[in-house]
């Protein structure tokens, strides 16, 4: 099945209306998600890319997108698809091989029993996505190393990278988010977020008039995270009462003035008196300096 088209049960059904929104969409993101790639250096010729596929509407989302980019994309690299099993019960195993397969995309299918470890270890009724997220990452950093994989590409959108921005803000005493390209704690492995310019209702659209196989998240029974969910509602009233207030958000993160703000550690705030009676322009300069992050 081609990228390029919803699926063969949903083309009939697609109204004309429909076929203009889904084209709309599919440029977007793709226009976005390219942006991104350039603008963070993402991918670079000869890279193994490494579509980490979990069966959500983001996961199938970006393996669609990369897979259209690669076809015109100014340097070659490769894109490899894999899927870890955790061995959740009712997890529908057939679902994305059968996808796999008409993709054409190489992959690969981890099976890793992290449900029973999550099960044994995290007390009932308390939040297991915490343990569950760190134990699948180990897992997709292993099967990255071991088969060379240059980049690890994670679904996170827009978002996801502005609700993590006000989760750690509000209940980790921390101006932190979730950056669109990353170096691993162990320094082995290079994580991209292709999707850091598209918006979640975009991606949301876009999988149901593609039709993807979508694979639901709480197979494992697990408490949907509280405090995410309260961001997530606050920053929907805020889209729906304030239009263009999370692309402002967003822009933000993007235009940092440590000067402005109260980190010693990465600004000279001692070193001030140095720069008294200096000029604007001499003053920047300074900004810049003590500004750059080893």
């Amino acid at each position: 099945m081609s990228t390029d088209q919803v699926s063969p049960e949903h083309q009939e059904s697609l109204s004309s209306r429909s076929r203009t929104r889904f084209n709309k969409l599919q440029k977007r993101l793709r226009r976005e998600a390219g942006q991104a790639i350039v603008d963070f250096s993402m991918i670079e010729s000869g890279d193994r890319v490494m579509v980490a596929l979990s069966g959500g509407k983001d996961s199938f989302t970006m393996l669609d997108v990369l897979i259209s980019l690669r076809r015109n994309a100014p340097v070659d690299f490769e894109i490899i698809a894999v899927n870890l099993d955790q061995k959740q019960p009712g997890f529908p195993e057939h679902v994305l091989p059968e996808y796999l397969e008409q993709t054409g995309v190489p992959y690969q299918i981890i099976e890793q029993d992290t449900y029973s470890v999550v099960k044994r270890v995290i007390p009932e009724g308390k939040t297991t996505c915490g343990l569950c997220s760190r134990l699948r990452r180990g897992a997709l950093y292993n099967f990255a190393e071991k088969h060379g994989m240059t980049k690890i590409a994670l679904g996170h959108h827009r978002d996801d990278i502005v609700e993590t921005f006000f989760l750690n803000l509000f209940h980790g005493g921390k101006t932190k988010a979730m950056p669109p390209k990353l170096l691993s704690d162990n320094r082995k492995h290079i994580v991209i977020r292709p999707l850091a310019y598209c918006r979640e209702k975009d991606i949301q659209a876009y999988a149901e008039l593609k039709g993807f196989p979508i694979i639901p998240c709480d197979l494992c029974g697990s408490q949907e995270n509280l405090q995410r969910k309260m961001v997530k509602q606050m920053l929907n009233t805020w889209d729906r009462q304030y239009p263009g207030r999370l692309e402002t958000i967003f822009r933000s993160l993007q235009n940092i003035e440590l000067s402005q703000l109260a980190d010693r550690e990465l600004f000279d705030f001692r070193g001030l008196e140095a720069l008294r009676g200096h000029s604007d322009t001499e003053q920047d300069a300074a900004d810049r300096t003590q500004t750059q992050v080893p």
